[in-house]
């Protein structure tokens, strides 16, 4: 079968965004209305803007779904735009530091509309679609993947107070997707005070994704290895400017005793995805050698903040030359805890093509059947 891929088509202010998936088995059952709730949460999100409350984003499938299932041809995920007016939509002519503004119309010779429209995080409506057909892929063999805000501007979680995995399950009822509220009330403070002052804000979210069996990856290329198809597929995300695994950059600072996982054996009493190794500690964050180690995969990512600000910087008129204001559009405060969302749907497609490059067969019955024999193979490994 084809390697799994996606694309996305659609302005920001055109008829729609649209994601075109191939490579997905037949028979995977397609729930729209989960589909649907994704794109909900996309949108959600204290410091989001107004564009929120005109949308209402819905899915639809236009091709290679039959009677709710994948037909195992190519899917073609339409979400509809209601603020549908790029054609009476005037241009820009004062780049917005930070944006792909300038840099697009330069490389294209083109105006900073066609550049926008594009460049804009409006996109990731269709990446959020594509990545929840992905999200159920995943949830059929028990993979799971969580994710929550840690830092906001200047204000953190305590390491103390950070979420467990069970406590994620309940991560929508907050509107920054912080559990400590505490810290969630300072985060929403430091959204007002930006807003007062015409500023906007990034920060740092956390991805966690459990169930994920030993060996997704290669450690035999360089473009196999699966941190690093992570890595790209996140810091694709607008606006993500770091991406690290497990300890990350703080791995660097400390002896290898400190980072590296002890190895403990606990021979399985049925198949296992990690086959009956564990570990005490999980500064890898699940993965060695760009492979999967069967402990749960941890990836945080930084976002800077919005480029588009009210209060705007200096820029310069592409007309005249002179000095100006950058120009400003209907923009976000902070769109933080709508990035989490996004983050967790390229997860899941750079963990859903991973588990099919190793698992991959024509139908979700054939997949199952490689998997469980998977399964089977690496606990008998140790008791026979």
């Amino acid at each position: 079968m084809a390697q799994l891929t996606f694309r996305t088509a659609g302005e920001s202010h055109g008829r729609g965004c649209f994601a075109l998936i191939e490579g997905l088995p037949h028979g995977l059952p397609v729930d729209l209305a989960y589909i649907d709730a994704q794109l909900a949460l996309r949108q959600k999100g204290y410091g989001r803007g107004a564009r929120q409350k005109l949308e209402t984003d819905r899915a639809e499938a236009l091709s290679g779904v039959h009677q709710g299932r994948t037909m195992g041809g190519p899917v073609l995920l339409a979400v509809w735009n209601k603020d549908a007016r790029l054609e009476k939509t005037p241009d820009l002519f004062c780049p917005r530091p930070g944006h792909a503004d300038l840099a697009g119309a330069m490389k294209w010779d083109s105006s900073i509309r066609d550049v926008l429209e594009r460049a804009s995080a409006r996109e990731t409506a269709a990446r959020v679609a594509a990545g929840a057909l992905c999200r159920l892929f995943l949830k059929s063999f028990a993979i799971e993947i969580r994710g929550h805000v840690t830092v906001l501007g200047d204000v953190s979680v305590p390491p103390d107070a950070l979420p467990s995995w069970d406590d994620l399950a309940g991560i929508e009822r907050s509107d920054v997707r912080c559990l400590h509220e505490p810290t969630a009330k300072a985060m929403r403070k430091a959204i007002d005070a930006a807003k007062y002052a015409g500023d906007t804000l990034g920060g740092h979210f956390e991805l966690v994704a459990r169930g994920l069996p030993v060996g997704l990856g290669d450690c035999t290329q360089w473009d196999r290895k699966l941190d690093g198809a992570i890595a790209q597929a996140l810091m694709s995300i607008q606006a993500i400017k770091g991406v690290e695994i497990g300890l990350g950059f703080q791995a660097g600072r400390l002896p290898g005793s400190q980072v590296h996982d002890p190895i403990e054996y606990q021979a399985p009493r049925a198949p296992r995805p990690d086959g009956g190794f564990v570990r005490p500690r999980n500064g890898a964050g699940g993965l060695e050698g760009g492979i999967t180690n069967g402990a749960p995969l941890v990836v945080r990512c930084a976002m800077k903040p919005i480029s588009t600000l009210m209060k705007p910087l200096p820029s310069v008129d592409l007309r005249t030359g002179k000095v100006e204001k950058a120009d400003v559009e209907r923009s976000d405060v902070c769109a933080l805890p709508a990035a989490c969302v996004v983050g967790e749907s390229m997860l899941a497609f750079a963990l859903a093509r991973a588990f099919l490059d190793k698992f991959g067969g024509d139908s979700m019955g054939e997949i199952r059947r490689n998997y469980d024999g998977y399964l089977a193979q690496i606990g008998a490994a140790r008791n026979g």
